[in-house]
């Protein structure tokens, strides 16, 4: 696990090749196909020599949910057991890797109609308006969730608005099934002033490469 640009790609490959893992992404944008540039995806010629599993597996107007992920990593880890390999958990998804161990809530599922009125709401009053609106229902998720994000401010509106009860709430009641795997945890955080020399490149190459292009 690690920051952005930290080489955590480069130190999961090096693990592949000198025990043979089978790695495995931690991350919530590398799961989308045609996302290449912007979410510094590894490349054909580096998929085909260390290859990662959950890596261009939805569209990008399909969702992808921390659940999905545990559910997706936990099949993924048996069968490296099952083949005798280590499975290596590589990305920067702190929330996919936190759900992983310590395990999810079972929330409820989402309900389309309940968010379709929750996406109109925000369109006359605004999704920080919503925002505002889950501060005095859940202050504790609102706290934790950005006011400029719609998706984790309707889940828990919507949550809220199927069970009667926060997420907050849910959490606390029920934290699920935790990994029950010997985990040896390996953070890799270079100094700030590298880091953020690492990034500005990697923006400045991602530019170059046609950014820019991707999302038009």
């Amino acid at each position: 696990m690690g920051p952005t640009a930290a080489g955590k790609t480069d130190a999961a490959i090096f693990l592949h090749e000198q025990f043979g893992c089978d790695i495995i992404s931690v991350d919530s944008a590398l799961v989308y196909k045609g996302m290449d540039i912007g979410t510094a995806k590894p490349d054909a010629q580096t998929l085909s020599r260390a290859p990662h599993a959950l890596i261009d597996i939805i569209e990008p107007w399909q969702s992808y949910s921390a659940a999905n992920f545990v559910a997706d990593a936990y099949k993924l880890m048996e069968e490296s057991h099952n083949r005798n390999k280590m499975p290596l958990l590589a990305g920067g998804t702190m929330m996919y890797y936190r759900s992983l161990q310590q395990g999810l809530s079972r929330l409820p599922d989402a309900d389309a109609v309940i968010r379709a009125g929750f996406e109109q709401t925000a369109e006359e009053i605004g999704w920080q308006g919503l925002h505002q609106r889950l501060s005095q229902i859940d202050p504790e998720s609102a706290q934790r969730i950005n006011k400029n994000d719609p998706q984790r401010i309707g889940r828990a509106l919507e949550v809220h608005a199927i069970t009667g009860q926060t997420m907050t709430e849910l959490h606390r009641l029920d934290k699920g099934h935790k990994l029950d795997y010997k985990v040896l945890k390996i953070v890799i955080a270079p100094e700030r002033a590298l880091l953020h020399k690492r990034i500005e490149q990697r923006f400045e190459s991602m530019l170059k490469e046609g950014f820019i292009e991707e999302v038009e």
